[in-house]
């Protein structure tokens, strides 16, 4: 199922393809695992261009651009169905905006302070641990181990670095958040009819965030240039791998997804080199493979359990 699928490909106003339409005709010619690494490159593409946006913006400022786009154009194609909605589903959306609004910002603060693919595969730690709560065999604790050995390499333990305390608990914290968002998206999507619970969560994750947003950026927020930035970090870190990877699922098993999936970090950590210029050493490049080598087995036991 897509977020984006219409019954009509066709506007009935214009005799023109739906945009939504066009998305979906173009992914079903790409192979699952393309649009899987297709999805992880924009991501990371978005993230490289919100922390460029950093010379100028505070990161809860370019956060607000990026949910704030991303909300308008979700909210656009996909209209949240708010009509007869219990207490507990209000409860569950509200809750799932405001864990997608802090994830964001609490990643963009990271960003900030962290090269890219150490600020990501710390990130990659929420996920992980909540594959690894849902296990019972003894070998998870093999992942736990890489995992922490891994952060045990980025921390820098009494030395002047690229790495810093400040952002290592900000990736820790946006951690906490993704495992957050995969249990409140579950919930979400047995509650709101088709992805209009990711829509709503969207517009309310602006919400929450435009006021520390808009006090933060000020007057720079309406530069046309910094504002049609916001735009393309938005649909490049939302909209389009949200569409991309809704796509795959449809066509692909889960355990692949997760395990494509998994090396997220190590292509962050790429574009990081080549967009930014992020040279990591030896033993940062060491601790995303230790990050990235846990997620890898995490996912692979989880579809041996099944």
């Amino acid at each position: 199922m897509t977020a984006f699928a219409l019954d009509d490909p066709f506007d009935r106003g214009s005799g023109l393809p739906r945009p939504g339409n066009l998305l979906r005709t173009t992914a079903d010619s790409i192979p699952p695992s393309g649009l899987v690494l297709l999805a992880i490159f924009s991501v990371q593409l978005g993230a490289g261009f919100a922390k460029e946006l950093f010379a100028t913006l505070p990161p809860s400022a370019v956060v607000f651009l990026r949910i704030a786009a991303g909300a308008l154009i979700m909210g656009s194609l996909v209209r949240p169905r708010l009509k007869g909605l219990a207490w507990r589903d209000w409860a569950v959306g509200l809750g799932f905006g405001v864990t997608l609004a802090l994830m964001n910002l609490a990643f963009y603060e990271a960003l900030s302070r962290l090269p890219m693919g150490i600020a990501v595969a710390i990130e990659f730690l929420g996920p992980l641990g909540v594959a690894v709560a849902a296990s019972r065999r003894r070998i998870d604790l093999l992942w736990v181990g890489l995992a922490a050995a891994g952060v045990a390499l980025l921390a820098p333990w009494g030395q002047s670095a690229s790495v810093s305390w400040a952002g290592i608990g900000f990736a820790m914290v946006a951690a906490v958040g993704w495992a957050a968002y995969i249990l409140l998206s579950a919930a979400a999507g047995r509650r709101f009819p088709g992805t209009s619970g990711l829509s709503f969560a969207m517009i309310v994750s602006a919400v929450v965030i435009a006021p520390v947003g808009v006090a933060t950026g000020g007057g720079e927020l309406l530069q046309p240039e910094l504002l049609l930035i916001g735009l393309g970090v938005g649909l490049l870190s939302s909209v389009i791998p949200y569409s991309l990877e809704l796509q795959a699922l449809r066509r692909m098993p889960k355990h692949v997804f997760g395990i494509l999936m998994s090396v997220e970090p190590a292509v962050a950590a790429l574009i990081g080199v080549l967009l930014l210029g992020e040279l990591l050493r030896a033993q940062q490049w060491a601790a995303i493979i230790c990050i990235v080598a846990a997620s890898l087995g995490s996912t692979r036991m989880a579809k041996r359990r099944k």
